[in-house]
């Protein structure tokens, strides 16, 4: 411990090695008890290597890890939990069962660990420790529910709750706010203070540059897997100085959108309801080679709509019509066939398959122009062509036979637009595209947008970031309870208008008042 009572862990010149790509190289990190430490980076610079050498995920790491001036090996999950290392997923999904009770998750180490021989569950057991370590951390959930029924941010809560169980002392937080609302990323700040409070260290990876200087103590940046720099939070750090450490140069936000000409209707929409996804009363029309946004605030009915668009809660009631014919999509496969493209917003869960090979994922949508009239598919010509996106796209990857888990966010976001770019699509729909990537790698998202805008495709940008909606779209609708609650000319709205909007008021209910 320091002089100031708090442990210290150091992990020293910390090099990680995958076939083809270093992802670490002598990187130095520090992290005390009590304090928040911001941990950024550009996409693929390294954070979430670092933070999984330091949960145990990876245990093929060079270098020294220390708590207290005392070297240690962290080689298993287990053994880092020993040290009172917990780590929490942007994936939060990915770490919970959703047909058990929250009881069940928070408490599954002791369901596979602590109930030794013994066949029979203490109900009560499970009820009362859950509700303990939820009321410490004042969370408002009951043990009882199904996590199935659950937002995500209440789930995240819950696997929170699960790390807390036990002694941690160093809690890892990997762009926790990504999926959250303002309001629901506030009430995680507060639990980051309260565990500040009470001594626990937490390491928060986030792109959200602005957040850091609400919540974050000190910050570490990492550039292409090696150590920038570190520093204290001040007055003296400014976003565009963190920016400028992440990427090596400064940042131009400025997306040129020139060189398209909006043309006739791709897409109208009249009358859409659909009671599985809660759509209704939805009229939009979307033109070649516009850029149009729907905006509205999380549960607002962003994702429903884009996802009723694409056939995945069936057919519903309302007339679409694609490129002048009516259309009926009840399933995804229709909306391919129909001329839909489809980027959802949870990339890991339904836009790559994570365990397959760069080169097949690019190929999933349009396999069959590679597959002969006897079913074998012609290798060489689909290696080419994946090979001809993963240089347009400028995708980081070691090889065409990487698998897409290994790649950073920003880079499986690519593939998964990167997958339909040879399709007979003519209608892009992106929901939102840019949620957990950095700064470059929005960037070069916008940049592909543009492009396919100006190729006279029709574009539907989903997105609860005003800034976003501003700054790249030519119209956009505001949602609020699943339906249409305003349509407005991009550059004559305003960030205000567009959130009293999407709260459920207007214009004319506030001039009344």
């Amino acid at each position: 411990m320091n002089d100031t009572g708090q442990s210290i862990i150091e992990m020293k010149n910390i090099t990680v090695e995958f076939p083809g790509v270093v992802a670490l190289k002598n990187v130095d990190c520090t992290i005390k008890t009590g304090e928040v430490k911001a941990l950024v980076g550009a996409n693929g610079a390294g954070k979430s290597t670092l933070m999984k050498v330091l949960s145990g995920v990876y245990s093929h790491y060079s270098g020294e890890i220390t708590i207290d001036g005392k070297s240690i090996v962290i080689d298993s999950t287990s053994t880092a939990k020993r040290y009172g290392i917990e780590i929490v997923y942007q994936e939060v999904d990915s770490a919970l069962v959703p047909d058990l009770s929250v009881a069940e998750n928070v408490m599954m180490d002791h369901l596979v660990f602590g109930q030794k021989r013994n066949p029979f569950v203490n109900w009560n057991f499970l009820w009362n420790e859950t509700k303990k370590v939820l009321d410490r951390l004042n969370m408002t959930i009951n043990p009882k529910s199904l996590v199935s029924t659950l937002t995500l941010a209440q789930k995240q809560m819950v696997v929170i709750a699960r790390a807390m169980l036990g002694t941690c002392r160093y809690l890892l937080l990997d762009e926790p706010t990504a999926p959250l609302s303002q309001p629901e990323t506030q009430k995680l700040f507060e639990l980051v203070r309260q565990l500040k409070s009470e001594g626990v260290g937490v390491v928060f990876i986030s792109h959200r540059l602005n957040e850091l200087f609400e919540i974050c103590d000190v910050i570490s940046v990492l550039r292409d897997g090696q150590t920038i720099g570190h520093t204290v939070l001040g007055p003296d750090i400014t976003i565009p100085d963190i920016v400028d450490m992440m990427l090596g140069h400064s940042h131009n936000e400025e997306i040129d959108k020139s060189g398209r000409t909006i043309g006739k209707p791709i897409l109208n929409i009249n009358s859409l309801y659909d009671k599985n996804s809660g759509i209704h009363d939805v009229n939009m029309v979307v033109r070649e080679g516009e850029i149009v946004g729907i905006f509205g605030l999380i549960g607002a009915g962003k994702t429903e709509l884009c996802k009723t668009l694409f056939g995945a809660y069936g057919k519903a009631e309302g007339t679409i019509e694609l490129n002048g014919k009516k259309i009926v999509c009840k399933t995804p496969a229709d909306a391919v066939k129909a001329g839909m493209a489809f980027i959802p917003e949870e990339r890991r869960k339904e836009g790559v398959v994570l365990n397959d090979p760069v080169y097949l994922n690019l190929s999933l949508v349009t396999l069959s122009k590679y597959t002969s009239q006897f079913g074998f598919v012609k290798k060489t010509r689909e290696l080419a062509s994946a090979k001809k996106n993963v240089e347009e796209l400028q995708i980081k990857t070691p090889s065409l036979f990487q698998k897409v888990a290994y790649l950073s966010g920003g880079n499986q976001q690519k593939i998964t637009i990167g997958k339909w770019l040879d399709s007979s699509a003519s209608l892009f729909i992106f929901d939102e595209p840019t949620k957990g990537i950095d700064i470059r790698a929005k960037s070069e998202v916008y940049r592909l947008i543009v492009e396919l805008a100006r190729k006279g495709y029709g574009i539907i940008y989903a997105s609860s970031e005003q800034s976003e909606i501003l700054h790249l779209t030519d119209r956009v609708y505001v949602m609020y309870d699943g339906t249409i609650q305003g349509e407005f000319t991009t550059v004559e709205t305003t960030e205000d208008e567009l959130v009293l909007y999407s709260t459920g008021g207007n214009t004319n209910e506030q001039k009344i008042a």
